[in-house]
Formats: C-alpha cells, sequence, structure tokens
C-alpha cells in the first residue's frame, strides 16, 4: 500500500467506524489524503444507490430499510478496490457487516467522550436517530449499546476536541503497529 502505514496489503480497506460526531468523515478525509488512498463516505454512498438522502431513507422507509441498504453499499464497497470508508454509526452493529469487514479491512474505531459527542451532533440537524426532544438520553443509549461492539475493532483511537491531523497520526501509528506482525495477522491496538 504505501510506505505511511509500513507493510499492509494493498488489497485491505480502512474502515473508520464510532459514533455520529466522532470525526469519521473528517479524519477518514485526512487519513486518505496522507497515506494515498481513496476515501468514500458511506452514507453518501448509499444516498446516491438510495436516490433519497438519509433523513428521507428514514422517514419514508423506516430504519430497517437504511440498515439492508446500508449492509448492501458496504459490501459492495469492500469487494472493490482497498480504500479508506468511513461508515455510519449502526453500520458496525450489523454482525454481517462486521465479519466482511472483518475479512476485507482495517477497522479502527473513533472513539469519542459523550460530551465531545453532544458538542459534535449539536451542531447539525441531520442525524435521524437524534430528530427527538432529548439528545442527551439518545447519545447515552447508543454509547451504552454500541460501545461494547465497536470495542471489537482491530484499532481504537480516541477522538478529541483538537487538530484533526493529531487524531490522523495516531490512526497512522496504530496501523504502523498493527501492520508491523510478521505472519499478517492483525492483533488489536489502542491508541491512548
Amino acid at each position: 500500500m504505501n510506505a505511511a502505514i509500513g507493510n499492509s496489503s494493498p488489497d485491505r480497506s480502512i474502515v473508520l467506524v464510532g459514533l455520529m460526531g466522532s470525526g469519521k468523515s473528517a479524519i477518514g478525509r485526512r487519513l486518505a489524503a496522507r497515506i494515498g488512498m481513496d476515501f468514500v463516505d458511506a452514507d453518501a454512498e448509499i444516498e446516491k444507490a438510495a436516490g433519497l438522502s438519509i433523513g428521507d431513507i428514514f422517514e419514508v422507509h423506516g430504519e430497517q430499510a437504511f440498515r439492508d441498504g446500508e449492509r448492501r453499499v458496504i459490501a459492495r464497497l469492500l469487494a472493490g478496490p482497498a480504500h479508506v470508508l468511513a461508515t455510519g454509526g449502526g453500520a458496525f452493529m450489523d454482525e454481517e457487516t462486521r465479519a466482511k469487514i472483518g475479512a476485507r479491512a482495517f477497522s479502527v474505531w473513533l472513539r469519542a467522550d459523550f460530551d465531545v459527542l453532544l458538542r459534535r451532533v449539536s451542531r447539525r440537524d441531520n442525524r435521524p436517530l437524534l430528530k427527538v426532544d432529548n439528545k442527551e438520553e439518545v447519545l447515552r443509549r447508543l454509547i451504552e449499546e454500541r460501545y461494547p461492539i465497536y470495542e471489537e475493532a482491530d484499532i481504537i483511537v480516541q477522538s478529541r476536541d483538537g487538530p484533526h491531523e493529531e487524531t490522523v497520526n495516531e490512526v497512522i501509528a496504530a496501523l504502523k503497529r498493527l501492520t508491523a506482525d510478521a505472519d499478517g495477522a492483525p492483533a488489536r491496538d489502542q491508541a491512548k
């Protein structure tokens, strides 16, 4: 692939997972540019395939139809050339999607604390799961439900407020450690 992350094979994508507001798209774009890979945003690809916005898919067809489409789109993307992929917050919760990511990619959980997430998601009103009166309650529930699953990612990097390049540097360093294993069997890496 690129010297930026060591000996990893060019056929493995890098998939960013985490809750909404964790920085998957912002970090993913910068990471892809730094290591010379294409960047793909799964939500944008889902919207293109459906011909509807994520919000409209939720409203017209419901969350389950969105999740089904998300699963198909991510499977298609992972079957293609290696790239950096930013997924929606619920994508990694799907067992089939997690298995495909595990087989074809390195998974990176951008873990963010509640206060950071709340501050970030409150800036925009485009999150279907947060179109409720009590965003804090929904966000705490999502953290409780999803963080134990996100912990299955190959790499965990803390997403903090501050320059995006610092987080990108941490992701690259963790990828280097992960891919340095001579026999190619990835071991989990947690950047602190």
